[in-house]
């Protein structure tokens, strides 16, 4: 029986990693060594950036709650305690919603929020 030589599958996997290199600066798109270096930095990168963005949407959407309820006379923990203690059980990023688009149905919860903590 001939012997088979894995050259074929090394192509195949130095083409797979070449073409996530695609659009990388100089020698990380064109040589595999370093193109492999470049994409597994890339794709740890993009996970942990994945993980961030939720991050970042929380804060964001904190800070639209705590704008809107300081121009209502209440603070961000106060109005988010004062809901806690009406049973509102609403999200921060349906809550920032609100904030932004709904200025009248979110003076209502505030009012509401104010009122328990009182």
């Amino acid at each position: 029986m001939a012997r088979i030589k894995g050259g074929m599958n090394a192509k195949k996997k130095h083409n797979r990693v070449l073409k996530l290199a695609k659009g990388y600066r100089g020698a990380r798109s064109k040589q595999y060594r370093v193109a492999k270096q470049a994409v597994m930095r890339a794709l740890t990168s993009s996970y942990a950036g994945r993980k961030e963005r939720k991050r970042q949407f929380r804060q964001l959407w904190i800070a639209r709650i705590n704008a809107a309820a300081r121009i209502n006379g209440l603070s961000y923990s106060k109005f988010m305690y004062g809901l806690k203690l009406a049973g509102v059980d609403m999200n921060r990023k349906m809550l920032a919603e609100m904030a932004v688009n709904d200025a009248e149905g979110f003076k209502t919860l505030a009012e509401l929020a104010k009122s328990k903590v009182a």
